[in-house]
Formats: C-alpha cells, sequence, structure tokens
C-alpha cells in the first residue's frame, strides 16, 4: 500500500490527490517533487510561510525543554505568549484555545453568562448572513449560511441573523434580549467581503447604548493578515471581545479570545476549559509570529503586497473577472467563471488558491511571500482564468 493512500480518512474533505512533503516560503513541494505556489497558506494559517527558521528553531527548542502541561499550571513560555499577545493587540486578558472554532464557541459562552448575568433573557446572540465562525454545534449555528446547517439540527437556541451592512436591520434586531452581536470585519468564507468602517463603528456604537458585547470574529482576518494586527482597530472599532486563531500560531494550532473591560471579568473557575490550550509548544510558535509581525515595517509590507496583487489582477481587465476586493493579504476575486474550474486550473498550472461564496476565488499567500513568488503566482493565476475563457 502507497504512502499516498488516504482510505483511513473519513470523507470529510474534497481532497485533490496532492501529498505536499516539504516547502519553503511561499513554495510548497509535492512527493512527485512537483512545486508550487502557495496562495492558500494552509487557508490563511502558515502566516509565516514554510519551514520558517526563526519558528522552526522555536518549536525545537520548547520540544526540547517541554510540550505540555496542564492549565492548573503555568510555564514562562505561556505567560510571555499571553502578555505579547494582549499588549500587541491592547486587549487585557486572554483565553487560549485550539482552533478559531473553540475560540467562538468560548466567545458565546462569554457573551450567554455576560447577558444572564444581567438579566435571564438576555441571552440572543446577533451575527451576519454569509458570516462563518465555526463547524461546532454552537459556532455553526452562529454560522449566517443556511449550506453549512443541513443535516446537523437541532441547533441552540437564541441566534438571530441580518444583512451585512444594514443597519436598519441590526438596530430591529439588538433588543434588550441580546447579549452580543458578532461580526466579521472581513466575512472570509462567505466571500471575502469587508464590512463598511461606517456600519462596523454604528453596530459598536448600537451595542453599547444597548448594553450588549460588540464582538469581532478575527480568526481569519486577524494577526496581520488584513495588513494589522487586528483588522477592527485598523478599522477604528474597540470590540469588548476578538476571537483569533489561524495565523496566530503559524502552522500550530492555538486559538484565542481576547477581552477588554467588564468582557475580561465574565469568566471564574470552572466556566471554561481546553485541555491544550495554549500549551507552551503552541505558545512558543505565537511568540514567533508575534515577534515578526511587530518587526518594524511588516505589516506595511502586507498592505503594499495586496494593494500590488489586487492592482495587477485588476489590470488585466480578465472577461471572467467581475472584480477584486480585500485587505492586505485577504483577497476575493469575484468571477463568472466556475470557482471551483479555476481553482482545479490553477492547481494544474502550480499554484494553491482557495474559494469563497458561490463565486470567488479567494487569495490568502504567507504574510512573508517574496515579490518574485506574487508575480509567479499571478502568471499562473492568469493562466488558469486564460484556459476557462478558452474552454479548456
Amino acid at each position: 500500500m502507497s504512502d499516498t493512500n488516504d482510505d483511513f480518512f473519513m470523507n470529510t474533505y474534497k481532497r485533490t490527490g496532492l501529498v505536499f512533503a516539504s516547502g519553503e516560503g511561499a513554495l510548497i513541494t509535492a512527493v512527485d517533487g512537483r512545486t508550487y505556489v502557495d496562495f492558500s497558506s494552509g487557508i490563511g494559517v502558515n502566516s509565516l510561510g514554510h519551514n520558517h527558521p526563526r519558528l522552526v528553531a522555536a518549536l525545537a527548542a520548547q520540544a526540547g525543554r517541554l510540550i505540555h502541561v496542564s492549565n492548573y499550571y503555568n510555564t514562562p513560555t505561556s505567560l510571555a505568549a499571553a502578555r505579547e499577545l494582549c499588549e500587541a493587540t491592547g486587549f487585557e486578558a486572554v483565553f487560549f484555545a485550539n482552533s478559531g472554532a473553540e475560540a467562538n464557541e468560548g466567545a458565546i459562552k462569554l457573551a450567554r453568562k455576560y447577558g444572564s448575568s444581567k438579566s435571564t433573557d438576555r441571552v440572543k446572540i446577533v451575527t451576519l448572513v454569509n458570516s462563518f465562525h465555526g463547524r461546532t454545534l454552537a459556532a455553526l449555528t452562529a454560522t449566517g449560511q443556511e449550506k453549512f446547517h443541513k443535516y446537523f439540527g437541532p441547533f441552540p437556541t437564541g441566534f438571530a441573523y441580518v444583512p451585512a451592512d444594514d443597519i436598519a436591520a441590526l438596530e430591529a434586531a439588538i433588543d434588550d434580549r441580546t447579549a452580543a452581536l458578532i461580526i466579521e470585519p472581513i466575512q472570509g468564507e462567505g466571500g471575502v467581503y469587508p464590512l463598511s468602517i461606517d456600519y462596523m463603528k454604528r453596530a459598536q456604537r448600537l451595542c453599547r447604548e444597548r448594553g450588549a458585547l460588540f464582538i469581532c470574529d478575527e480568526v481569519q482576518c486577524g494577526m496581520g493578515r488584513s495588513g494589522a494586527i487586528l483588522a477592527s482597530s485598523q478599522a477604528g472599532l474597540s470590540p469588548d471581545v476578538v476571537m483569533v486563531a489561524k495565523g496566530l500560531g503559524g502552522g500550530v494550532p492555538i486559538g484565542a479570545v481576547l477581552a477588554r473591560g467588564e468582557a475580561a471579568k465574565v469568566f471564574g473557575p470552572g466556566d471554561h476549559g481546553s485541555t491544550f490550550g495554549g500549551n507552551p509548544f503552541a505558545a512558543a510558535a505565537a511568540r514567533v509570529v508575534l515577534a515578526e509581525l511587530g518587526r518594524p515595517g511588516f505589516l506595511d509590507s502586507v498592505a503594499k503586497k495586496g494593494e500590488a496583487i489586487m492592482k495587477a489582477i485588476a489590470a488585466w481587465k480578465h472577461p471572467l473577472v467581475a472584480s477584486v476586493r480585500g485587505k492586505g493579504l485577504m483577497i476575493g476575486i469575484v468571477t463568472s467563471a466556475p470557482p471551483d474550474t479555476v481553482k482545479h486550473l490553477a492547481m494544474e498550472e502550480g499554484l494553491l488558491v482557495l474559494t469563497a461564496g458561490e463565486n470567488v476565488i479567494r487569495l490568502l499567500p504567507p504574510l512573508v511571500i517574496a515579490d518574485t513568488e506574487i508575480e509567479k503566482g499571478l502568471e499562473l493565476l492568469k493562466r488558469a482564468f486564460d484556459r476557462v475563457a478558452a474552454g479548456a
């Protein structure tokens, strides 16, 4: 039996058949020796690319000392990661989990305790249509896309959905029974859709006026992806709670719930937990990512690279490209072509891309991607679009 056989996996993914063996920066090499330009970075996870030397060194050193202890105890690495993450984001307290879905579950629990402590019926969570918050049951319920709900009911009660950028609908939804509003500043799975800054500021103000927590899910758009540590701060917002994951560990599983003000004091001992959350191995990875994001000019370079990619794609004036949108290195190409076809042909050309929503090609390159890798990737992507246009 070959080492490319995947019969032992449950059938939960439409796998491509590619088996990868190694990587370097924004390049990743399959077991057959072919190298691909990676515009997906593990769905926004490999923020420092593949085989980043400082990340590899830190993980090797930490593994040689201590990989895991329970959260009944602290380690120097975990204490440092908590402090550095709070300092980098401006929040007061953090809860570490292992993924974005778990971070969102923690935030939902935090919001429910916050609301019910004010009034027994203040438990409603409002989210946006086309949002995506994860695949655990409560996070899935918070997700405002019906296609993800099929087969998995009955769902937890107390969730409501409103269209994005519709302040009138939001004003109607947030009432004295609302514990929290959860938004993605840039909707990822929903189609790489940045919410308008005016809408987000009015939503924050509305939450403050009506006593609901204002929560931002930055699992995908946070940790440098938008060209800032947090997309919410980039927009001039001050959420009560923010969730991050994906790029925080540079490939090592870690998620976090960040809170400030009254929200930082909601949880007490026993209210929430995570066996593996924030262990020293994952914390070591997060510390390297935070250090890299803090390097002078790093985030500016992310913003500039993203602008250059979007400008280059727009300059194609390709008949199959309706528009391009996003922030930093979180980019969506709205296309009239079948996105899965473009994705498949791009892979044949030697480029890994993603899809999102109904008609969007999603680009999430590593934040460290080199200009030459960008140029090569765009060349391959245009070839894929050209092949679709030619009927290939």
